[in-house]
């Protein structure tokens, strides 16, 4: 299934997702759900395909998208829309992100319904949606805004975590709890301007800049608490105490780990576009710096600005917030996460669930923001390839799956439906 939905080249722009979304559907509807496709704009459908119980309860979705970020076959040693089988694994643009959780899903659901099985209370959903990749317009975003009736549900499970790590001999599983907040925000420095051949005659806007990008050049946030970094630190067995220190200590442990806790620990900073005079012999009067910045969950523009100034101090430039979005959690200790490390226990004995905040974000901060009770996660397990393989790989050249990762995580979805709807 993963190697036929690979080879729908739906690169967004423009997604052309409709030819994926009904083979899908084709699978779907002939296990028995009742599928329908929801357009915002042509040629670009969204999958919701259900199957209901008799008698009421939790309504269960498995939530995915189908369109991919580009990719440049002269980067890659297969072409990325065969869908390749090779070195047991399936390799191809969206074989992480994230047709290979399309896939498990979708063949979790197929398999359950050819052995027979029906929900015994509530309701399976399987949403899969165009458009993720440039922001959800005409995919998740519109589904919950425009049909909240056909999406509603009670427990989510998204892409955003479930690679394996291991530290100092235990091997963990990061459930992503919360998705970050994006502040992106301008920078603004003033000066004078005169001709560069005379180089006192202005005041440079540009170097003053200089202080400003040496004290981002760290890239470490002030460190603050939150649920989700305080339970990941805690099932490492860090100090929650001494953020400085347990950091301090990650590092000379395990480097790449305290790489991923950092930006879980507070606002980042991290510039990434500069702009300032037209012509080359003119001193600018204005510089300007294109700041992308992550806010934690549920904090705003006022926490995001008194980092900015504790990192840089508050004299000598302006800052214009825009692209602004609130970052969103759900609840640690649910039924649901509940189930996830179960399974966890179950499949990789000694092994733990660990919550993570995700960077960026994703669907789910749609689903939290259309129905407030309902508890949204990432998670699709991964052993056979670890986080520290498998995240390079994401957006990049040679994106694969092992086929035995992919069989792990249809494990989970197919026994999370059987246990959930009963």
């Amino acid at each position: 299934m993963l190697q036929r939905l690979i080879r729908f080249n739906t690169v967004n722009p423009p997604g052309n997702e409709q030819a994926a979304q009904e083979f899908l559907k084709g699978l779907l509807e002939e296990a028995g759900f009742e599928c329908e496709l929801l357009s915002d704009v042509e040629g670009r459908p969204n999958l919701v395909a259900r199957m209901r119980a008799q008698s009421d309860g939790p309504r269960l979705c498995l939530l995915g998208h189908v369109d991919t970020v580009l990719a440049n076959p002269e980067e890659w040693t297969v072409d990325p829309w065969s869908g390749e089988l090779r070195d047991g694994c399936v390799w191809g643009r969206g074989a992480l992100d994230m047709k290979s959780q399309v896939a498990a899903e979708a063949a979790a659901a197929v398999e359950l319904a050819a052995e027979g099985w029906r929900p015994e209370a509530g309701e399976l959903l399987l949403v899969f949606t165009a458009d993720e990749e440039t922001g959800a317009a005409h995919g998740a975003r519109w589904l919950c805004e425009q049909h909240p009736d056909r999406v509603a549900c009670d427990m989510v499970v998204n892409e955003g975590a479930g690679e394996a790590f291991e530290f100092e001999g235990r091997r963990h599983y990061g459930v992503c709890a919360g998705e970050k907040g994006v502040f992106r925000f301008t920078l603004t420095t003033s000066g004078r301007a005169g001709h560069a051949s005379i180089p006192r005659i202005g005041d440079n806007a540009l170097v003053k800049l200089a202080p400003v990008l040496e004290a981002l050049s760290d890239g470490r946030p002030v460190y603050e608490l939150s649920p989700e970094p305080e339970a990941f630190m805690e099932a490492l067995g860090l100090d929650t105490g001494d953020l400085e220190a347990s950091v301090r200590s990650l590092e000379e442990r395990d480097p790449r780990i305290a790489v991923l806790l950092e930006p879980m620990l507070g606002v980042t900073l991290t510039p990434t576009m500069v702009s300032a005079s037209e012509k080359i012999n003119v001193i600018p009067s204005r510089a300007r710096l294109e700041v992308d910045c992550r806010v934690p969950p549920e904090l705003g523009e006022e926490h995001a600005l008194r980092r900015v100034h504790d990192t840089l101090g508050g004299d000598g430039f302006d800052v214009e917030f825009h692209d602004t979005v609130v970052g969103n959690r759900s609840p640690i200790d649910t039924p649901l996460m509940d189930h996830i490390r179960a399974f966890v226990e179950r499949e990789d004995p000694g092994a733990s669930a660990v919550p993570v905040v995700l960077p960026g974000f994703s669907d789910s901060r749609w689903f939290r923001a259309a129905f407030p009770d309902c508890v949204a996660y990432g998670f699709f397990p991964q052993r056979t390839m670890d986080l520290f393989e498998a995240a390079p790989l994401v957006h990049g050249a040679d994106e694969r799956v092992p086929v035995e990762d992919l069989g792990l995580a249809a494990a989970f979805y197919a026994g999370l439906a059987e246990d959930v709807l009963r």
